[in-house]
């Protein structure tokens, strides 16, 4: 009895010399235990306790330290972890206990810097074996944080991720955290929600530090991007560590649109990305995307500049199997669509950053090729019609206006850039005729200027009947060229919805090669 006594008197002067000294020994488990897990320099400059309720434990601007700033783009050292404010309580008796146990922790204002890769193996090497952690809790909750991946490159701007909110819980010692977040994506806007295991915590290397979850981006509105327009959706998977995180995803847009044409289109994509936290540099290998009934599959990077600040976007694109009209609805605001038809493509695609609509800063590069096409409108269809049973010497049919419905075939190299689209070749053909020519029109449809020549399988008496025909049976040989029957300088001037189509014996010379293919089909 004397004893149990004896004992209970000394674990009450122990806690009342605990209680009466909550304040000084709380700082110093704080600072030892965060200094012990991650290895840095710990300074904290506001610390209250309370005993009134249990105890209430309250800081103000947490700072902790590495061997070097991490951040070279903000002004003065910056620390590895900010921290604006944080609160946790527990019960009294918990003074007494080393680890000391903490259920909750509440954090507000959180900035976790990573440095640059190259200074990761310079961080806390030589160091003594810590001591163990003097404070364990099971579960924080973060609200307006801040994640910012740093590199060393000068041009380069660091990553940066704005989390509204992130509750972390722990597993077990020495395990991964179990995460819940929401973030705000700058452009597009739109919220992320995020689950999954972080860590455990690489103090000498943070970059090394791995993750693992799922994600999705719900409600981003493409019109904060100019020229673009549409509510998209997002989710996927993700895993690796902070410097090289594998990303498999799918986006949903069932409104997407680009300025030039205004036409809603549906876009879903699947995508496998690598994201390089070195760089903020994103390696899409590959993406599949639908527009309607067209896929395409692009490969390239995202690749973050600091001059002008944004996000240039280079990719190699192909369609294999692809409808020009799901293109051009896509593209171009005339409606109905100029034509149909199969189309094949591959283009350089480049998005560079700048402060104006995408149709004005996109170039591409690249050829394509459509086959069986028809057009839409029904005069410029049977202007085909007509004009390729003329040249195959059927005049007669012609004249009498006999639906052929004829399918062409156009293929050719074009650039774009600046809203302004050129054809170094564009190549036409339909039976008895084939037409080659160069030339630009822009996307705003006010500019149309191509010239070139067109080859014809018949003799120019045999694309006419009656007085005509006997007329031009003279000057025959003289429009005979490369194994045509009629070869003629051509031109298509006007605008996109009302193009001129004449002949062009007043323009230099064109540029364009005749092709030696043969006629018909």
């Amino acid at each position: 009895m004397g004893v149990a006594f004896v004992l209970l008197l000394a674990v009450g002067i122990a806690l009342a010399y605990a209680i009466s000294h909550a304040e000084p020994i709380l700082r110093a488990r704080v600072i030892e235990t965060l200094s012990t897990r991650f290895k840095s320099r710990v300074e904290l400059s506001g610390f209250h306790v309370s005993v009134d309720h249990g105890v209430q434990v309250a800081g103000e601007n947490l700072r902790i330290y590495g061997d070097s700033d991490p951040n070279i783009h903000q002004p003065g050292v910056q620390p590895l972890i900010a921290i604006a404010e944080f609160r946790f309580g527990m019960p009294v008796w918990n003074l007494l206990k080393t680890p000391m146990h903490v259920h909750t922790v509440y954090v507000k204002g959180l900035a976790l810097n990573i440095p640059p890769k190259q200074e990761r193996q310079q961080m806390n090497r030589l160091r003594t074996k810590a001591a163990k952690a003097k404070i364990f809790v099971d579960h924080y909750v973060f609200d307006n944080a801040m994640l910012v991946i740093n590199t060393s490159n000068p041009d380069k701007l660091p990553l940066v991720f704005d989390i509204e909110n992130l509750d972390l819980k722990a597993t077990a010692p020495g395990q991964p955290l179990r995460f819940d977040a929401n973030l705000v994506n700058p452009k597009p806007v739109g919220s992320i929600h995020s689950t999954g295991l972080f860590g455990p915590w690489q103090a000498d290397s943070p970059r090394d530090t791995p993750l693992k979850g799922g994600y999705s981006f719900s409600k981003a509105d493409l019109s904060t991007i100019k020229g673009l327009g549409g509510t998209l959706s997002s989710t996927g998977d993700y895993v690796g560590t902070l410097d090289n995180i594998v990303v498999d995803g799918r986006t949903d847009t069932p409104d997407f649109s680009v300025s030039s044409s205004g036409h809603p289109v549906p876009l879903r994509t699947e995508f496998h990305a690598i994201v390089d936290g070195t760089s903020g540099d994103t390696f899409l290998r590959p993406v599949k995307a639908r527009i309607l009934h067209t896929v395409l599959v692009a490969e390239g990077f995202v690749v973050r500049e600091k001059k002008p600040a944004g996000r240039r976007v280079k990719l190699d694109v192909s369609i294999l199997e692809g409808r020009i009209e799901d293109l051009l609805r896509l593209g171009i605001r005339t409606d109905p669509q100029l034509m149909t038809g199969a189309v094949r493509l591959k283009t350089k695609f480049d998005l560079p950053p700048a402060d104006l609509d995408i149709t004005d800063r996109l170039k591409l590069s690249g050829n394509f090729q459509v086959s069986g096409a028809y057009f839409t409108n029904e005069k410029w269809q049977a202007k085909i019609d007509s004009l390729s049973l003329r040249s195959q010497g059927k005049p007669k049919l012609a004249k009498d206006h006999i639906p052929e419905n004829v399918p062409s075939d156009l293929n050719g190299t074009f650039q774009l850039n600046h809203g302004l689209l050129s054809f170094r070749l564009l190549h036409f053909e339909v039976p008895g005729m084939e037409v080659n020519m160069a030339g630009k029109y822009s996307l705003d449809g006010k500019e149309f200027d191509f010239h070139g020549k067109a080859r014809m399988q018949a003799s120019l008496s045999h694309m006419v009947t009656g007085w005509k025909a006997i007329l031009l049976k003279p000057v025959d040989p003289f429009f005979k060229k490369h194994g045509a029957g009629t070869e003629l300088p051509v031109k298509i001037t006007g605008t996109k919805s009302e193009p001129h189509f004449g002949l062009d014996f007043g323009h230099k010379s064109s540029p364009v090669e005749a092709r030696q293919t043969p006629f018909g089909r």
